[in-house]
């Protein structure tokens, strides 16, 4: 039985290394995954029965193409955004436009903390829209899309408020307010507090009770405050920053509950974000499964370490200690080691999630520990084999071949990775 099981898988890689491929990529093309951050804010309009909606959208320095010009580096880019129906079958309005980034020194170009932001406003009925943000880079001509179905909701009543605005900076200039929104909704609760902004419209001076809730992904209230205020009739802006907050990695949802007990009047609106810590990759979300997750590049002897902790606060000493060794410049506020191994597991679970996570997959395994291949040459539809596909990484000068076994893409490798191999490579 043994003998006959070796012959089958011999003759599956024969047929496999021997077929001709349908088509050869130069490079690993999965679905790209949008390069730039964008929120939606519903504030009141100007313009009866309908509703501003703000659209940010923040671009990341590190995320787009550079070239050198003689005052320094250049990058332009080309954004629109396409308002359909919630059904996408009309295109109701659109705005495109361009946007150009000077830079004297090179540093900056890849600097994770640079990016440019954007904004353009729409007045909209209240409904339910589709919402189309695309990006071009005008040099690499590369493009990425994102998709959201979009609520602009009503705000006439009597007491009404705006969606909530998260800060990532503040400051007075000539005794008025400046913000920077925090678009990318990553919040480093412990070292700033969650910052935020919101309008309140009333019709009327009232006295009102704001309450403030922080909520976990299960829906249970882990910190909370309130304060009364003396609010004017017409739209006051409310800037507020909760403190002493602590929270664990993941998504939270900030809530803001404005009451008026004498007419009985109650509105609220609601803010998700991800919870992060200073120094850690914002994809991860869940301590425990980002240390599972190690297992390409930490010994069992490492994990056990870290795992077998008496406090939480030990556990995570323990975790930004190891990554901290890897850094190949501790003195930077970065550490390429500590993300790029996290963007491997990130890229995985986007592209090869099956039954398991896409991090448990061989393609996953083979994928983070040595990261994008040079070519794939793709075959789903051979008349005398399997689905597979033979991943090649010229410098190492090793070929990979994945096996889809049960026609539904559930890719097994079947040539070992073993030795040297079977370790974590930048």
């Amino acid at each position: 039985m043994k003998n006959t099981h070796t012959l089958f898988w011999s003759l599956i890689l024969i047929a496999v290394l021997t077929a001709q491929p349908e088509k050869q990529d130069k490079d690993l093309k999965f679905s790209p995954k949008a390069k730039f951050f964008t929120d939606y804010l519903n504030f009141s309009s100007t313009e009866t029965g309908k509703t501003r909606l703000d659209i940010f959208i923040q671009v990341p320095y590190s995320e787009i193409q550079f070239i050198k010009v003689p005052n320094g580096f250049e990058s332009k880019y080309n954004l629109t955004v396409s308002i359909f129906d919630e059904d996408k079958e009309n295109l109701l309005a659109e705005k495109t436009w361009s946007e150009k980034i000077n830079t004297k020194e090179f540093n900056q170009t890849t600097s994770k903390s640079n990016y440019n932001l954007s904004l353009r406003s729409f007045n909209l009925e209240p409904e339910k829209y589709l919402l189309r943000t695309a990006f071009e880079d005008a040099d690499s001509r590369k493009e990425y899309a994102t998709e959201n179905l979009i609520n602009v909701r009503k705000i006439e009543q009597d007491l009404a408020v705006s969606d909530i605005m998260l800060i990532s900076k503040q400051t007075v200039v000539e005794g008025s307010n400046k913000i920077i929104p925090n678009v990318s909704r990553n919040v480093a609760a412990k070292k700033d507090g969650i910052s935020f902004f919101l309008e309140i419209y009333s019709a009327v001076k009232r006295e009102v009770k704001v309450y403030y809730s922080v909520l976990d992904n299960s829906n249970e209230k882990v910190y909370s405050e309130e304060e009364t205020k003396q609010i004017d009739s017409g739209k006051i802006q409310l800037f507020h920053n909760l403190k002493n907050v602590d929270l664990g990695l993941g998504n939270y949802i900030l809530t803001v509950d404005v009451k008026d007990d004498i007419s009985n009047l109650n509105v609220s609106t609601t803010k998700s974000f991800v919870s992060r810590w200073m120094g850690v990759p914002s994809s991860i979300k869940d301590l425990d499964k980002a240390i599972a997750q190690m297992l390409y590049i930490a010994t069992s002897s490492e994990l056990d370490e870290i795992k077998d902790t008496e406090s939480k606060e030990e556990k995570i000493q323990k975790y930004l200690d190891y990554w901290k060794k890897k850094d190949p410049d501790p003195q930077s506020e970065d550490n390429p080691v500590f993300d790029e191994y996290y963007r491997r597991v990130a890229f995985s679970n986007e592209n090869f999630s099956h039954y398991v996570e896409g991090w448990r997959t061989d393609r996953g395994m083979v994928y983070i520990i040595l990261g994008t291949p040079n070519n794939i040459d793709r075959h789903p539809f051979e008349y005398d084999s399997k689905p597979y596909e033979v991943w090649e990484y010229y410098e190492l000068n090793k070929n990979f071949v994945f096996l889809d076994e049960t026609g539904f893409g559930d890719y097994r490798l079947i040539t070992p990775l073993y030795g040297d191999f079977f370790r974590y490579r930048n």
